[in-house]
């Protein structure tokens, strides 16, 4: 027996064949999106916007499904006949308007064109404003609402987008009968649904984008959506009542999409989740494992017994019952930009490919810690958490006139392993246990120098997953759970998951320096992203040159 999985990114779509009794891949393929820079819809006087063209989601969909399964038939032992179930994450939140057939705005003639009519893709922040004025209306007058997300609503989530939707381009509002999030529309259409309403919606996405939790009714109620407009109350009977875990099947492979796919009519699809939350389960998330699905952003994730009390965590971006694995709280934080900054140095900055990343990466391995004199903020895409405030940038201290590309380049990785420290310290100060961290992600696997470095400056040993698709393999993983190969998630994952057999381990003669560098980084973190106005800075200079002397020592 086989499963699917199929795995929405912000650049491309992968299908994944696996078998379900051990977790072997037997054929997978990638499809770039053909629309916009890199499969992504920008405006350059905004460079907040990013939106993507639903019908790229189709065309991947059916591309990257269909060659998966060709490649799995050159192995032996496999039929399309054989496969028993679908699961498909993507990225999030990632909301799109739709009518009332779920068709998307986009896919009309009409609104072909127009931007706003499009999927509003996890990275736009256009909603900035209205994030805030949520904020701030949900701390006067309903409190719980944003305690379970680090009390602070993002641009990156529905609310907002929807919301400056409305503000900006009152006519594609009015013509969306509805919005559906991209991790909840792809399985709907395999399944065949056509009523928005019929949608089965993953608690994945509501509860950590959409304010929803089942303690309060669902969705944020019609008072309070009044008090952001009238209109947006009047959306919500439009949007959904109940959002499901992953126990829940998102519905039944329909006759078209199974002559489409070359699949059998009827199998189950899994829920919708967000692509780091199956990539989670594909790393083996348990209680003590937090995991690092590394890309162009991070989103870091873990769970807790649902029978256990979870404190509010300020900063965080959710605690939802149910999410990621099923019986237990999933926690999510993450990072704005980490790949998209490594990115925007070596191809936007030094004018590169992949022969300067890896040029630069042989020379950073030269490098000591504290060597270049520099010390970076990881914030070229806001900042997620802890302070959750996407109008905070980056910035670069200690340069000189003889800094090098190559010293930059490890600035900038310092800075984001500075940032997944400061997450990791902030969620086990609540009482969360992290035992062993394990990463996924083409970086993860393909870098030891970034590794050995997050090892160094977290203090923790880390693993890498054992699959180069884990947010594929965990949608598979949920494919086999729901369609009976497996009794549940935990014995699903220990047969189907497991970890390269390399680990990174903190290098002691490294630690000294890089605790120093992360205090100086806490400094400037704090005084710029607001949470010490009345910070003295005047020796970071100073202490960076320091540190640099006695590196090079």
């Amino acid at each position: 027996m086989f499963t699917l999985g199929i795995d929405y990114g912000t650049n491309s779509v992968r299908a994944l064949v696996v078998r379900a009794s051990d977790g072997a891949e037997f054929g997978s393929a990638v499809v770039n999106y053909p629309s916009g820079t890199q499969g992504v819809l920008l405006d350059p006087r905004d460079h907040n916007l990013a939106r993507q063209h639903p019908g790229d989601y189709l065309f991947g969909l059916e591309r990257s499904v269909t060659a998966a399964l060709a490649a799995a038939r050159k192995r032996r032992g496999f039929s399309a006949a054989q496969v028993i179930g679908i699961g498909v994450d993507t990225t999030g939140s990632s909301p799109m308007p739709v009518d009332a057939r779920n068709q998307p705005l986009a896919l009309h003639r009409k609104w072909k064109k127009n931007l706003h009519a499009q999927c509003w893709l996890w990275k736009d922040h256009t909603g900035v404003r209205e994030a805030a004025r949520i904020t701030e209306l949900a701390a006067e007058h309903r409190p719980q609402f944003i305690a379970k997300c680090g009390n602070t609503y993002s641009s990156e989530w529905f609310w907002s987008k929807i919301w400056h939707c409305l503000n900006v381009a009152p006519e594609v509002f009015a013509a969306a009968h509805s919005w559906v999030e991209l991790a909840d529309w792809v399985p709907s259409v395999l399944a065949g649904i056509t009523d928005p309403l019929a949608i089965k919606r993953g608690v994945c996405m509501a509860g950590h984008k959409a304010l929803y939790a089942d303690e309060w009714g669902g969705l944020p109620d019609p008072a309070f959506l009044a008090l952001l407009s009238p209109k947006l109350a009047a959306l919500r009977p439009r949007l959904y009542e109940k959002a499901h875990d992953a126990t829940v099947a998102a519905g039944r492979l329909s006759p078209e999409w199974a002559q489409r796919l070359g699949l059998p009519e009827g199998i189950p699809i899994a829920i919708g989740e967000m692509d780091v939350h199956y990539g989670a389960i594909g790393c083996g998330v348990a209680e003590g494992v937090l995991v690092k699905v590394i890309g162009t952003s991070t989103c870091d994730c873990g769970v807790i017994s649902a029978r256990k009390s979870v404190p509010d965590i300020p900063g965080i971006c959710g605690i939802v019952k149910g999410a990621i694995l099923p019986g237990f709280y999933g926690i999510e934080a993450g990072q704005s930009a980490v790949g998209d900054i490594f990115k925007w140095w070596v191809e936007g900055v030094c004018g590169g490919d992949g022969a300067l990343h890896a040029q630069l990466t042989r020379q950073v391995e030269r490098q000591r810690p504290g060597q270049s004199g520099l010390l970076a903020l990881d914030w070229n895409n806001g900042n997620r958490t802890i302070l959750v405030d996407p109008q905070l940038t980056g910035l670069l201290l200690g340069q000189t006139l003889y800094t090098t590309p190559a010293e930059i380049y490890r600035a900038l990785i310092e800075a984001t392993a500075f940032g997944a420290r400061a997450i990791l310290e902030r969620i086990k100060e609540y009482g969360v246990r992290v035992d062993r961290i394990v990463c996924a992600g083409g970086i993860a696997e393909k870098n030891p120098m970034l590794m050995q470095i997050y090892a160094d400056i977290t203090g923790c040993t880390i693993q890498v997953s054992g699959s180069s698709q884990a947010c594929a393999l965990g949608s598979a993983i949920s494919a086999a759970v729901l369609a009976g190969a497996h009794r549940d998630f935990p014995r699903a994952q220990k047969a189907m998951t497991r970890v390269k057999p390399k680990s990174y381990r903190p290098l002691a003669a490294h630690r000294k320096t890089y605790d120093q560098l992360y205090g100086l980084y806490r400094q400037i973190h704090d005084a710029f992203g607001g949470r010490n106005q009345a910070a003295d800075l005047s020796r970071v200079m100073k202490d960076l040159l320091e540190l640099k002397h006695a590196a090079r020592s």
